[in-house]
């Protein structure tokens, strides 16, 4: 199994990103995709996940309108696209795939199997 983020960088404030998540050596199509970040000195925190059929919740109320989650099935692919980047985005970002049927839930625990993460930087 391997999940691979990757797409962050170093941004301005205001600009955006698309972060993606490649993955194989699972059936994608059963798996919900999860997006965590992790900011210095702080917990990692969910942000965004998506469901196999696209079941989507975006949190916390910092992201919202902001942060937009998708997937590519035929791919194997999920993503995240960050919008109005702000400094206090700056993180590691991870994705992480959890075996669902229909819903997702950005718990840190309840992944299945993690990704190594992609570092996101925002200027102001």
């Amino acid at each position: 199994v391997q999940l691979q983020a990757s797409g962050g960088g170093l941004a301005q404030a205001g600009e955006s990103l698309r972060l993606s998540c490649t993955t194989s050596g699972f059936t994608f199509d059963y798996y919900s995709i999860n997006w965590y970040r992790q900011a210095p000195g702080k917990e990692r925190e969910g942000v965004a996940c998506i469901g196999p059929h696209g079941y989507i919740v975006v949190k916390p109320h910092s992201v919202k309108g902001r942060f937009t989650v998708s997937r590519d099935n035929a791919r194997n692919t999920g993503y995240l696209q960050i919008n109005s980047l702000k400094p206090e985005d700056t993180a590691v970002y991870y994705c992480a795939a959890d075996r669902k049927t229909t819903t997702c839930t950005i718990d840190v625990g309840s992944a299945d199997y993690w990704g190594q993460g992609t570092l996101v930087t925002v200027s102001s």
